[in-house]
């Protein structure tokens, strides 16, 4: 306990930490240390204080006695006043069960301390707690990540805050492999450089090379730039032996993970960027792309027939031996203008059906994000030397295809698609019909756009609903800037977007409780052994 105060009364490891102060705890302590800026000797006093029932009682805990976490706003959401934590935290700590339980046990001892926001902005408070109460029982810890999940949901809808909709979840950059890409970058420009018999990083120290390499991660990462790809070429696809010959006619590589002890079951896959001479290729598996890309849920809209199973094998053996593809399909074709009216009408038919689709229906929802992702990946794909606009705009929307749980019996709802969208945006050479066919379609998925910004705006998850909407008036208006505008053009997204984040609301501290004499503690008492497995505290930590 000592180590986690003098470390939240301390200057952090980059000087972050600013005016370290309590915002909650019980009376005595608030009474001792409530408006002051602790230093390392209040935060030694403030440990010994929290320690006191442990040390009194002489409980060891298995794990640990110190419960530590934080809770945070993001960035743009502003700061919060200390009285608005101070309640926040008292609600966090009585629904984690370290409270009192109304009267039925005896309460932990913790401290909630605010040091300003991090280094990424970020308003919070550490909550520190001692698993060991009042009398030297323990507190029970079973399950608390999931439980202080729940509670924060919760106190997020009571408190006015951005509501984080669990739903969805996206795949985050490992640093390791943000720091590879980084270096890949920077060792290229290098060589790039130094063919042309330049030195470009001739005088510059260790440390200014290395903030270089840090520069280059910033940029769009190759898992980002794949997962535009197999998601443009999935779309675009009807089965999956087209999306293995698509894939590879982007060039990917693509392997197939085949069940054990067979060669003609393919589970699973992983794709990598061809590399250039001298280097090896980087393979990803497609759950790692993202989490709808894996190819059980890439099967949930592909027909399943024996014969669709045999063609995908066959041009799965063929991608992995680096043979010529087996059959090849509608992407050797360039589609003509009565596709373009074709797939056009099924956007719009899509953007009607949507409208009778619940709010609570989030597979339905899911499929149709990501095949409007796919739709814009694959225009980014042919028209984008380097991601811009287009591939921006699929990155928003992917977003929203990212089930956190795939659905235990998916349903193949009969609704139009926006693939064939997709397919006429990665194949065509000419644009169909020239830019006025281009400027319909984009407005049609612009729609698609708008009404996964409607669902989410009506769910209360804000968050996502600006992502949504940002991509479309930010990134999709740059591209509609250089179309010809059709008949009848119209906003795509009304004004009501820019109130989409909601800030939090300040509110009023309750009065403080209790008495500001600590309760005295007496370690005197008999205590009774627990019997082995059966511990008054359930799991311990």
């Amino acid at each position: 306990m000592g180590g986690l105060l003098t470390y939240l009364a301390g200057p952090g490891r980059a000087n972050e930490h600013t005016e370290p102060h309590l915002v909650a705890g019980d009376a005595p302590m608030m009474a001792w240390h409530g408006e002051d800026e602790l230093n390392h000797s209040a935060a030694l006093s403030i440990a010994r204080y929290l320690d006191q029932p442990r040390r009194a009682f002489d409980v060891e805990v298995a794990g640990g006695h110190v419960w530590h976490c934080s809770l945070s706003l993001r960035a743009e959401e502003g700061q919060l006043s200390d009285e608005k934590w101070g309640a926040i935290a008292r609600d966090f700590v009585d629904r984690m069960g370290f409270g009192d339980e109304g009267g039925s046990k005896a309460p932990c001892r913790w401290v909630a301390v605010r040091h300003g926001v991090s280094t990424n902005g970020n308003d919070h408070i550490h909550i520190a707690v001692n698993l060991v109460r009042e009398d030297g029982t323990k507190a029970g810890v079973w399950r608390d990540f999931q439980r202080a999940q729940t509670v924060a949901r919760d106190l997020e809808r009571e408190h006015g805050l951005q509501e984080l909709d669990t739903t969805y979840a996206s795949r985050g950059l490992k640093p390791g492999e943000r720091e590879a890409h980084a270096r890949r970058s920077a060792r290229a420009t290098y060589e790039r450089a130094a063919v042309l018999g330049a030195t470009p990083w001739a005088g510059l120290s260790a440390a200014d090379r290395n903030g270089r390499i840090t520069a280059a991660a910033a940029g769009d990462q190759p898992r980002w730039d794949l997962a535009r790809r197999v998601r443009a070429c999935a779309t675009a696809s009807v089965d999956e032996a087209e999306f293995v010959r698509r894939m590879r006619q982007v060039g990917l590589l693509a392997r197939p993970r085949f069940a054990d002890g067979r060669d003609d079951v393919v589970v699973g896959y992983s794709v990598a960027v061809r590399p250039t001479a001298g280097e090896r290729p980087v393979w990803y598996g497609g759950g790692r792309l993202a989490r709808d890309l894996t190819l059980p849920r890439l099967r949930e809209v592909w027909p399943d027939t024996p014969q669709c199973a045999t063609a995908a094998a066959s041009e799965w053996s063929a991608a992995r031996r680096g043979r010529r593809p087996v059959a090849p399909g509608r992407e050797v074709d360039q589609p003509g203008p009565e596709l373009w009216a074709q797939y056009t009408r099924q956007v719009q038919e899509l953007r009607e059906q949507l409208r009778a689709v619940p709010i609570e229906d989030r597979e339905t929802w899911a499929r149709v994000a990501g095949q409007t992702a796919g739709a814009f990946a694959a225009w980014s794909h042919r028209v984008e030397a380097t991601p811009g606009p287009l591939a921006a705009t699929a990155d928003a929307l992917a977003k929203s295809a990212h089930l956190r749980r795939s659905p235990a019996r998916p349903t193949r709802t009969a609704m139009a698609s926006a693939s064939g969208a997709a397919l006429l945006l990665i194949q065509a050479a000419q644009g169909g019909q020239g830019p006025a066919a281009e400027a319909v379609m984009l407005r049609q998925l612009a729609n698609l756009a708008k009404a996964l910004y409607d669902m989410h705006r009506a769910a209360g998850d804000a968050r996502r609903a600006a992502e949504v909407a940002a991509a479309v008036r930010g990134q999709l208006a740059q591209v509609a800037a250089r179309m010809p505008q059709p008949a009848g053009h119209a906003h795509v997204v009304d004004q009501r977007v820019t109130d989409a984040t909601r800030r939090a609301q300040q509110g009023q501290a309750p009065i403080q409780a209790g008495s500001p004499v600590p309760a005295r503690l007496d370690p005197a008492r008999p205590r009774t052994p627990a019997a082995p497995g059966n511990d008054r505290g359930g799991p311990e930590r």
